[in-house]
């Protein structure tokens, strides 16, 4: 099996959207198992890949919209797990990380065959991105305690569906790089 990279999704936010107040609370509550995954991920040196909405603004890059991002009124849940420079970062326009963004051909010329992913929205984002990978043949394991979602009864279906439909592991985020 080939190696494993971390794939953050969107959580390089400004929660300026609808529905942000419902994600906010999720986001607090896995804040410190993303940042600790992010840890654990970088002293192992497993890749990490921030996959990230591009809000509509199609002339911006990554560096834009962390800054704006930054430079909100919710800063302090993106500031603790801001990309390092060893981080990479694809910016996407729709919900998964696969759709019409280069991740696919990155993850290749990585030899990755292997994602755990986190972030939000557990029952949008992170469960279309799950089964974009399990239809390319990749391993998928979601630590559910460090995806945040905006609806609790659903992204407990979504975890449901991502492991008995697409096989995907689901865990917690503590038995990811002890």
């Amino acid at each position: 099996m080939g190696k494993t990279a971390l794939i953050v999704i969107d959580m390089i936010n400004t929660y300026d959207h609808k529905d942000a107040e419902f994600l906010i609370p999720a986001v607090e509550a896995v804040l410190p198992n993303v940042t600790g995954l992010l840890d654990r991920a970088r002293r192992q040196g497993v890749p990490v890949i921030y996959v990230n909405d591009n809000f509509g603004e199609w002339r911006s890059h990554h560096g834009e919209i962390l800054d704006k991002a930054l430079s909100g009124p919710h800063s302090r849940l993106v500031e603790p797990l801001k990309p390092d420079d060893a981080s990479l970062f694809v910016v996407k326009a729709r919900h998964s990380v696969f759709f019409e963004t280069p991740l696919t051909y990155l993850l290749h010329q990585q030899g990755i065959e292997r994602l755990v992913m986190c972030g939000q929205v557990t029952e949008q984002c992170v469960l279309y991105s799950a089964l974009d990978a399990h239809i390319r043949h990749l391993q998928v394991i979601v630590p559910r305690d460090a995806v945040a979602h905006i609806h609790a009864d659903l992204a407990d279906a979504a975890l449901r569906m991502m492991e008995r439909n697409m096989g995907a592991r689901v865990c917690d985020s503590g038995e990811l790089w002890t």
